[in-house]
């Protein structure tokens, strides 16, 4: 039997503190955007990133901006996909996207968040579908194909994220879940805000891992 696994960090309140602004998201996009460029991004996609100069002044250890984004939706567009939906989506996936319609970069084996227009229930996406048949054959997987199925796929590679319309907290926000079909068990993130920092808060170590070995250099 699938079950979940609560995600739990040292730093909660930078992780699950929640972006709900526009604004707020947008001074945060950039930041990730920054350090996705200097602690995760490999070779080939620098060269696709960056150009010369910015591939420069990487090199020297210098800080380079870059938007991994789109332009923000317009309300018009995120309306529309609620009513294609039937939901309002939770506070912070809302300012999200009229910050950027999409992301094209993740700390995690996804290939970026959808842009509103491309949101779907799990159930009705190709890849989805196939998973929750696999699941759905294998004993004892209830719960865990019920959640597939009433959840909303905001994001999708190799691995998926997912929000839950039906767990809504206090503030308005539904439950997230990162899955990852290799190993089975979805990990839950009280907001999708949440669950977008928790790749940001793993950048950060990394980064300050290598100011420590480059301080002991």
């Amino acid at each position: 039997m699938i079950g979940v696994t609560e995600a739990t960090e040292p730093e909660a309140d930078e992780v699950t503190g929640v972006l709900n602004t526009p604004e707020e998201w947008r001074v945060f996009l950039e930041r990730y955007g920054e350090l996705y460029v200097k602690v995760r991004a490999d070779e080939e996609e620098l060269v696709d990133l960056l150009d010369d100069d910015q591939l420069e002044v990487l090199d020297r250890g210098g800080r380079v901006e870059q938007w991994l984004g789109a332009a923000p939706a317009a309300e018009e567009a995120l309306v529309r996909s609620e009513e294609r939906l039937g939901v309002r989506f939770p506070p912070s996936l809302r300012g999200f996207f009229l910050a950027s319609d999409g992301w094209t970069r993740l700390d995690d084996y996804v290939d970026g968040v959808h842009p509103c227009g491309r949101v779907v229930w799990m159930r009705d996406s190709a890849a989805g579908g196939r998973v929750i048949d696999i699941y759905a054959s294998i004993p004892d997987n209830e719960e865990i194909v019920e959640l597939f199925r009433r959840s909303v796929e905001i994001a999708r590679g190799e691995d998926f994220w997912l929000l839950d319309p039906t767990d809504v907290g206090p503030d308005g926000e539904w439950a997230a879940y990162a899955f990852a079909p290799k190993y089975g068990d979805p990990t839950k993130y009280p907001s999708f805000s949440a669950l977008f920092r928790s790749g940001y808060a793993d950048m950060e170590e990394d980064e300050e891992d290598e100011e420590d070995e480059e301080d002991m250099d």
